[in-house]
Parts: C-alpha cells; sequence; structure tokens
C-alpha cells in the first residue's frame, strides 16, 4: 500500500515517516508511557532514562538519552497538544533555554497499521542544517522510529497477535 500522502518538508523541518505494523492505539500508548518510551527512544546505541513524564496540554517530557560514546544529553518535551490516539504536539529543548524546536507527531490508520509522521521545525533553515549536520538528526529520526516499530512488534508478539 502506498504511504499516506504528507506535505512535502520544508526547508527548516524535518520530516520523520513510517508506517508501523501494530494498531494506532497501541503505537500512541509506546509512544506517550513511561514504561514503554524508554525501551525504545534515540537512535541506535541510546538508551534513555526518564524522570518524569506527564502526557498533558502543560505537561512534560524530562528524560536524558544516553550516548553509546557515555555522553549524557538531557531533554526536556513540553505537550502543547495531546488527541489520544492521534496526535501530538510539543516543544522539545534541552530544558535550559528555550525550545530548540517545535514538532507535530501524527498517528493515523492505514490499513491495520499506523502510518506515523514526525514534523519537527526549527527557527530557520539554519538551525535545521546545524542539527542535521552536527547531530545526524534526520538519521536519528528515522533509527529512533525504526526502533518504536521494532518495540511495538514486540508488544504484538507477548499478546500474540
Amino acid at each position: 500500500m502506498p504511504p499516506i500522502p504528507q506535505s512535502p518538508e520544508a526547508p527548516d523541518e524535518i520530516l520523520t515517516t513510517r508506517r508501523i505494523a501494530a494498531p494506532r492505539a497501541l503505537v500512541f500508548q509506546a509512544f506517550t508511557s513511561p514504561e514503554h518510551v524508554g525501551a525504545w527512544w534515540g537512535p541506535d546505541g541510546f538508551s534513555t532514562t526518564t524522570s518524569e513524564m506527564h502526557v498533558a496540554p502543560g505537561g512534560a517530557w524530562r528524560f536524558v538519552m544516553h550516548g553509546p560514546d557515555g555522553k549524557d544529553w538531557p531533554n526536556l518535551i513540553t505537550y502543547v497538544e495531546v488527541v489520544p490516539p492521534e496526535r501530538l504536539v510539543y516543544d522539545h529543548g534541552d530544558g535550559e533555554g528555550p525550545p530548540q524546536f517545535h514538532v507535530v507527531v501524527t498517528f493515523e490508520e492505514d490499513d491495520g497499521g499506523t502510518f506515523l509522521a514526525m514534523r519537527a521545525k526549527f527557527k530557520d533553515a539554519a538551525a535545521r542544517r546545524y542539527v542535521a549536520e552536527n547531530f545526524k538528526a534526520v538519521e536519528g529520526g528515522r533509527q529512533t522510529v525504526a526502533r518504536l516499530a521494532a518495540y511495538v512488534a514486540t508488544l504484538l508478539d507477548k499478546a500474540g497477535g
């Protein structure tokens, strides 16, 4: 089945998409539950420790991503909009200064599965280019949603299908 059409990526955005072979409610749950998100969040080789996760408008997710090189990366997500199981809107930063980017995540039903789209919008094209080049954010996003898909598959296996 062809992917669900999405508007193209703008010069100040990173768009990450993936079709996940799991029901939308389960994908949304894996994305928004502290007991799940630490098992898959981040690029290959990273682990994540959550200290707070309150998925509601005005709520926060505070976490540290632990890099394969041993470096820790503090993160703060502040939720702007939460529409289970359809949409998340949040600002993403490190908790020290203003948010570095704004994210809209959509979860669309797709023939028994879920089409996930994460659109990260930066203040300008230079900021987008900086994270893409210095933090490999485009490939990191792809790896992160691939890890989500693999994790959700394990949940389906445990549930028997």
